[in-house]
This record gives structure tokens, C-alpha cells and sequence, in this order.
């Protein structure tokens, strides 16, 4: 095997822990909550302390990955998530889960810094688009982990021995991962890069590129949080039927990944996301408009499958902006965009209570919308020389 496969290979693997070891935390929050005697507000405030710690490791690292290399940043990352992986499943009370979190955090949103990062220099190697299939490996990755939690939690295992047992698993395969993992090469310098208004357009253009991701976590958010409350509440169907629009969008979303590469392959970036974009907004606006359980269960899935690659493109977008600060770039993209995922679910809450969750959806109806508008943006990109 040559060289560059063994490193997609390797990236992937990574990308394939990166979601089992969230999986498997998500899956085990409730026997946490339980075991600790924490309350829904109490519990939240740990949660945020793992959020808080995501996104100041994603703002920190960008420079440590272009100044060392992607590898020697997302090497040890990986390690580290699996042995902080453990920590929260020792964690006696609020305050030392909320350590345990806020630290298992920031070295997750520094993996995520760093493997994408990574899968850019391995798709720039390749010569042709693959970011699609990595962030496909990642919900496998995801799933698999929630099954584990699942599991363990049936076998009558405790938190602690769930994440003990992973953890290590994790930091073994991402020992076995590093030997076949693509060394980043440096980019040379462009003499012609001299005075601060190229940086300045760069810089406007990354921020767009973290609204636009931003915009497309809000959906992933509402997705998540809301997709069985509106089935169970407004649709007024059983609980177990409700579950049905998350799955539909989750699996859907996987399968465009895969398909993602080949399409942007074919017809373009601008092409696939200007068509994700309206897919994502048609689909779920008309679940939303007919407004029965198995169109709208169509809805989510049309819905997962317009957005499985729009971050993707983005991530490669931005990563090609200037290749020699690929780091700092998606640091940017990255950062901006998870404020959506924290922060898209409570503004969807909040105009709940004020127009009703039916309305509310539509948010990201309108986002996906704008995303498709935004398209041309990529070809922007192409405009600014590194």
C-alpha cells in the first residue's frame, strides 16, 4: 500500500474514533446524571463546561498545526481523547465532571482542528475531492459509539468501566493509526504575499465560510433536539415513532456523504452545494407544510441528505485559501460554525414559545436557503491567491 493511501486510511481511522468517543459519552449522559443525583439545570452547566472547553481548543490550535504540522498536533490528540475520554466516568460530583469535561473537551475540538486539517492535506495530495467520505467515516464513527454505550449500559456496566473500556480501545487503534498517518509538507511561501488587504479579503472570506457552516449546524442542532418533539407534541405521535425523524436524517445525511465526493467530483463545488442548499430547504419545508408524520419523516431525511456536504466543501474551501495556514483557517470556520450547533437549538427554543415549534422550524428552512445562495462564495476562493 502506498503512501497516501495508508495515510487516507489513517485519517479516516481517526475521523472514525473522533465519533466513537463522543457516541459513546452522549450514550452514557443519562446513567452520568443519575449516578450523580444532578439535576436537568445542574447537568447543563457540565455539559456547557465540555462545550466551553470545544470550542477553546478549537480557537487555540490553529496556529500550533501550521507552525508543527498537522500530524504532530492530531497524533497525540488523539491519544489524549481517549484517555480523557475516562475522566468523566470518575468524576465524583458537579465540579470534577465539569473539569473532567472542560478537558476532554478542548482536546476534542483540537482533534477536530487538526484531523481536518489533515484530511485537506491528504485530499490535496489525492487531487481529487474526498473531505466528504472523512466527515461519513465520523457519523459511523458517532453511531457506532452510541451502540457501545448502549451496549455496556445493558450489560449492567457502569459508567466508569464504559469509558475505561473505550477510552483504551481509542488510544490503541489511534497508536496503531499513527505509524500510517500522512506527514504534513510544508507549503513554500508566496513572494508575492505582501501587503495586509489579500490577508484582510482572507480573513472576511473565512468568516463567511463559518456563517455559512454555522447556519448548517443550526439545522444539524434542530435536527437533533427538536425533530421528535415537534413529531410527538404537535404531530401528536408515539414516542417511539417520533425517533423516527432523527434516524432519517442521520442516516440520510451518512449516505450523502459518501456520495458527496463523487458529486462535487463531477459537477463542482458551487454546483453541489447550491443544490444541497435547495434540496435541504425543499425537503423539510414541504414535511413542514403537509404536516403529517411520514412526510415530515421524509422531510428530515431530504433535509440530512441536502446537508451531509455542505460543511465538508466548506472545510475544503477554506483549507485551500492559503494552504500554509490551512490551521488557522479552519479554526476560524470551525469555531464560528459550532456557536450554531450549541446555539441554533435555544434560538429555535425560544421562538417556540413565541410563535410555536411549527413556525420555529422554518428557521432552518430560511438558513438552508442562504446556504445554497452562498455558493458562489466558493468560487471566490479561487480568486484569491495563496
Amino acid at each position: 500500500m502506498d503512501r497516501l493511501r495508508r495515510g487516507r486510511v489513517a485519517t479516516s481511522v481517526v475521523f472514525l474514533l473522533f465519533g466513537v468517543a463522543l457516541g459513546v459519552w452522549t450514550a452514557r449522559i443519562p446513567a452520568v446524571k443519575e449516578s450523580l443525583g444532578l439535576s436537568d439545570g445542574r447537568l447543563s452547566l457540565a455539559l456547557l463546561a465540555f462545550a466551553a472547553g470545544c470550542i477553546t481548543g478549537m480557537v487555540l490550535i490553529g496556529r500550533l498545526t501550521d507552525r508543527f504540522g498537522s500530524h504532530r498536533v492530531m497524533i497525540p490528540a488523539m491519544m489524549l481523547e481517549g484517555v480523557l475520554l475516562i475522566g468523566p466516568g470518575l468524576s465524583g460530583g458537579l465540579v470534577t465532571l465539569g473539569v473532567a469535561l472542560f478537558a476532554f473537551g478542548a482536546v476534542h475540538g483540537t482533534l477536530n482542528i487538526a484531523m481536518n486539517a489533515n484530511a485537506a492535506e491528504v485530499e490535496r495530495e489525492t487531487g481529487r475531492p474526498i473531505m466528504s467520505s472523512f466527515h461519513a467515516i465520523y457519523s459511523i464513527g458517532g453511531f457506532l459509539g452510541a451502540v457501545l454505550g448502549s451496549v455496556f449500559a445493558h450489560a449492567g456496566a457502569s459508567v466508569a468501566a464504559t469509558l475505561i473500556n473505550v477510552g483504551l480501545a481509542v488510544l490503541v487503534l489511534a497508536a496503531l493509526a499513527s505509524t500510517w498517518v500522512l506527514r504534513s509538507r510544508p507549503v513554500p511561501d508566496d513572494p508575492g504575499e505582501t501587503g495586509t488587504e489579500r490577508a484582510g479579503g482572507r480573513r472576511m472570506l473565512l468568516v463567511f465560510y463559518g456563517i455559512v457552516v454555522l447556519c448548517t449546524l443550526v439545522g444539524e442542532g434542530a435536527a437533533a433536539d427538536w425533530s421528535a418533539v415537534h413529531q410527538r407534541d404537535d404531530l401528536r405521535t408515539s414516542e417511539s415513532f417520533a425517533a423516527y425523524g432523527y434516524a432519517a436524517f442521520a442516516i440520510m445525511m451518512t449516505l450523502g456523504r459518501f456520495v458527496g465526493d463523487r458529486a462535487a467530483g463531477r459537477f463542482g463545488p458551487l454546483a453541489v452545494i447550491r443544490a444541497s442548499g435547495l434540496l435541504a430547504a425543499v425537503g423539510l419545508g414541504a414535511g413542514l407544510l403537509v404536516a403529517h408524520p411520514v412526510a415530515l419523516i421524509a422531510g428530515w431525511g431530504l433535509f440530512g441528505l441536502g446537508l451531509a456536504c455542505v460543511a465538508p466543501q466548506f472545510f475544503t474551501a477554506a483549507a485551500g485559501v492559503d494552504p500554509r495556514r490551512a490551521g488557522q483557517a479552519l479554526s476560524t470556520v470551525v469555531g464560528i460554525g459550532y456557536v450554531g450547533f450549541l446555539l441554533g437549538p435555544i434560538l429555535i427554543g425560544a421562538a417556540s414559545t413565541v410563535v410555536g415549534l411549527t413556525t420555529a422550524l422554518w428557521i432552518p428552512v430560511v438558513l438552508a436557503v442562504f446556504v445554497a445562495a452562498s455558493a458562489g462564495s466558493i468560487r471566490r476562493s479561487t480568486t484569491i491567491k495563496v
